[in-house]
């Protein structure tokens, strides 16, 4: 029997095995098939269609009418699940929407991230089209979703546990560590979360995507991100977002962030496919929220970034006085600059002292 692939319906037609397996899977995913209105999930569960409405926004859920069957009786049970938490006094209303936004748009990431790569597989493996590989990953998506979901909440776990462990007990000395150099009147004093904040920034890469075709920039994408990820992770450090061809990453110290920022620049120096990366690296002070690091801090290295040489790693003057007497570092003055929205600010050049760095595995 030839695969969904192979088959070619008339006049752009959906295959008829196509539209079963869709629905097959949809029905595994969700757990049954589509039975119910949104007021009878809600009613179900004890709460308001108002109060449903909400949840199901900050899960992402498209806006349905009265008259649409689109759920299931696990909608109900996980509607249940998150107004339960707010009844038992656990999570107050806002609290509960605002971790349900995170699943709904990590979660969504994921979905694209995932179905994305597989696509991208079957187009190099089995020499298919986009459309036909989309059409092939139905079929195969049944056998992977368990492994999937377990993979999801296996990794969801072990975050959850270091995020425990930089919470309880790493947090304070952090702070700590963040008053050498300071005198209390900065900018992020206010702020409670002590970080090392970094940005890499591919250069020239605008002008490399207008030249490559979609697949080899997807490629080069993937390289960047990949080898960020990489690097940032054995450093000990968290990436909290790439943008095309920049990631924003944090450490808990001065000498981590460091780490991380000259194996970036060294590491995109080396690699011959890839072109540099200017690098920066602040220590101060930052909020956390919504999946993303706000503040000065955030601010300032985002300027040096920009005002970073090809290959190098600028810092400023707070950072270079915590790193001052560590012998695995140089830090040079470089002239003033006038950087908007915080004035005439020297920014110092990063390098290697002693040591070897970051060892890659």
């Amino acid at each position: 029997m030839p695969s969904l692939a192979e088959q070619t319906p008339p006049d752009g037609a959906v295959p008829s095995a196509l539209r079963r397996d869709v629905r097959a899977l949809e029905a595994q995913l969700l757990g049954g098939e589509r039975s119910l209105h949104r007021r009878e999930v809600a009613a179900s569960a004890g709460v308001s269609l108002l109060s449903a409405r909400k949840i199901w926004r900050a899960l992402g859920f498209p806006n349905l009418g009265d008259a649409d069957k689109a759920f299931t009786p696990n909608d109900e049970v996980a509607l249940r699940r998150i107004i339960d938490l707010v009844r038992a006094g656990k999570l107050t209303e806002d609290a509960a929407i605002s971790l349900t936004r995170a699943v709904g748009q990590m979660t969504d990431r994921i979905v694209v991230w995932q179905v994305e790569a597989m696509v991208e597989d079957l187009v190099a493996a089995r020499g298919l089209s986009d459309a036909q590989a989309r059409q092939e990953l139905v079929t195969i998506l049944p056998e992977l979703v368990e492994p999937l979901q377990e993979m999801l909440v296996y990794a969801w776990r072990r975050q959850l546990a270091a995020g425990v462990q930089r919470m309880a007990v790493r947090a304070q000395s952090g702070l700590d560590a963040s008053e050498e150099g300071r005198d209390g009147d900065e900018d992020d004093a206010p702020l409670p979360l002590a970080r090392a904040v970094g940005f890499a920034d591919l250069v020239s890469y605008t002008a490399l995507s207008r030249r490559m075709n979609e697949k080899t920039l997807a490629q080069l994408v993937q390289r960047f991100e990949n080898k960020c990820a990489e690097i940032i992770s054995v450093g000990g450090g968290r990436l909290i977002k790439t943008i095309g061809d920049e990631v924003l990453y944090t450490a808990e110290t001065p000498v981590a962030g460091a780490e991380i920022s000259l194996a970036l620049a060294q590491a995109f120096d080396d690699d011959e496919l890839l072109p540099q990366a200017r690098v920066s690296m602040v220590w101060g002070r930052i909020l956390s929220r919504l999946g993303d690091i706000y503040g000065p801090t955030v601010n300032l290295a985002a300027r040096l970034t920009a005002l970073a040489e090809p290959g190098t790693v600028l810092v400023d003057d707070v950072t270079a006085a915590s790193l001052a007497d560590d012998d695995r570092y140089v830090c040079q003055p470089l002239p003033e600059q006038n950087i908007r929205g915080f004035g005439d600010v020297r920014p110092i050049l990063l390098s290697r002292g002693r040591g070897t760095g970051l060892v890659l595995d």
